[in-house]
């Protein structure tokens, strides 16, 4: 590397921190790396958590991105179960809990996200709990069995996903949302009434337009759920899933830009030249909507992550993918593409009672801005395709089963 910069630390060892470890050894960074994190797991994959983990079909091994021996052989010092409680700009140095300093030459800042804050009335229960960390789903699958009450408190993606596992465990689950459907900020209303037809079907008690008052409990543990319209929901456990915020508190302390999240620009560069920020605490551009914004998925960690270890390696910055994300729900594989952004108009293909949906989202200039599939990969792939292209789009065609999806990408 020179004279130039030789020591790299990342704060943050999730699937963004992990993944930009790695790719910087893999671009031919030949300085020092450090990788900080305060889980005691090294880089895993959180998607598993509500899913596999939870229903005992994935081990801890299983949830890990790289072996252990990955990160020793390419000369990645890992430093887990650290707490990184300050950043100084000025001497270019982050300070741990333990007082210990660590000095960068550019420090990448993974932090990711964690859960909201439910603002209820509340005590300190035992049966309450949120799920972002292997922690967090260990406490959870140690209370979940046939007959259990769970009390799914927010219908979004993970509140979804726990849910539908939680029920083919044989336990009792109601969905609590206080928007009018499921879904309501990331999904189209097709896409949320088809989710929730399938829940209902499977036995999940759905709550709409309905908020939660007070969690309530006897002897120090959870026994019911308190709604503002005064019903009671009897429940052994409440698992809070009202979204994330990021975890931006360190880049504003230091004087980081920050606007829901770090702000970055296209090489997920922040306000100071010297440090980067990746994955669910970066607000980054999506040139290709002529937007901002900040993503939560394992893709956009990736492609942060790639962003991040091209630069600091004097590569080129990949050009933008379109984004995309995905949710298990019982035997339901959603796969969405691209941003739902003003869309005028929306074709369908597929039969919603049979399990399989595509919708696709078209602006108004007849372009494709994002797909929603539910267990229809091709239609998936497809939109994927079409969305990249920016090609103009003949909605009849769209709607049209016999016509090929093939043809119109091509």
């Amino acid at each position: 590397m020179g004279t130039g910069p030789t020591r790299i630390v990342i704060v943050g060892a999730g699937h963004a921190g992990g993944s930009v470890a790695a790719q910087l050894r893999q671009f031919g960074w030949s300085g020092s790396i450090t990788l900080i994190g305060d889980e005691r797991l090294p880089p895993y994959q959180r998607p598993p958590l509500s899913k596999a983990w939870l229903k005992g079909e994935a081990s801890d091994a299983s949830l890990l991105l790289r072996g252990a021996s990955f990160y020793e052989t390419r000369a990645i010092t890992l430093r887990l179960g650290e707490q990184v409680v300050a950043i100084n700009r000025s001497c270019s140095e982050i300070s741990l809990a333990s007082g210990e300093t660590i000095a960068y030459d550019r420090l990448i800042l993974a932090l990711g996200s964690v859960p909201r804050a439910l603002d209820v009335s509340a005590r300190a229960l035992r049966g309450v709990l949120a799920l972002r960390s292997a922690d967090d789903a260990a406490r959870l699958k140690a209370m979940l069995c046939a007959g259990r009450k769970l009390v799914v408190i927010g219908g979004g993606y993970i509140g979804l996903e726990v849910a539908a596992t939680a029920r083919s465990m044989g336990a009792d689950v109601v969905v609590i949302e206080r928007e009018p459907r499921l879904l309501s900020r990331v999904a189209s209303p097709a896409l949320s009434a088809f989710f929730q037809h399938h829940h209902t079907e499977r036995g999940v008690r759905v709550e709409l337009g309905v908020q939660v008052e007070a969690l309530e409990g006897a002897g120090g543990a959870l026994v019911g759920v308190r709604l503002t319209d005064g019903r009671f929901i009897s429940s052994d456990i409440a698992l809070i899933g009202v979204g994330v915020v990021p975890a931006d508190a360190l880049a504003r302390a230091a004087g980081l830009a920050c606007h829901d999240g770090v702000v970055v620009d296209e090489a997920a560069r922040s306000s100071d030249p010297a440090i980067y920020a990746i994955g669910d605490c970066a607000h980054r551009p999506l040139p290709r909507y002529g937007r901002s914004m900040r993503l939560e998925s394992v893709a956009n960690a990736l492609e942060m992550a790639r962003q991040a270890a091209a630069d600091l390696t004097g590569r080129d910055v990949p050009p933008p993918e379109v984004p995309f994300f995905w949710s298990d729900q019982f035997d339901l594989r959603l796969q969405i593409a691209g941003v739902r952004f003003d869309p005028v108009e929306t074709a369908q293909r597929g039969d919603p009672e049979s399990g399989g949906l595509a919708l696709f989202h078209l602006g108004a200039d007849a372009t494709m801005v994002a797909v929603e599939a539910v267990n229809m990969p091709a239609a998936f792939m497809a939109g994927r395709m079409m969305i990249a292209r920016r090609r103009r789009i003949d909605v009849a065609l769209l709607r049209d089963p016999d016509s090929s999806l093939q043809q119109l990408v091509a």
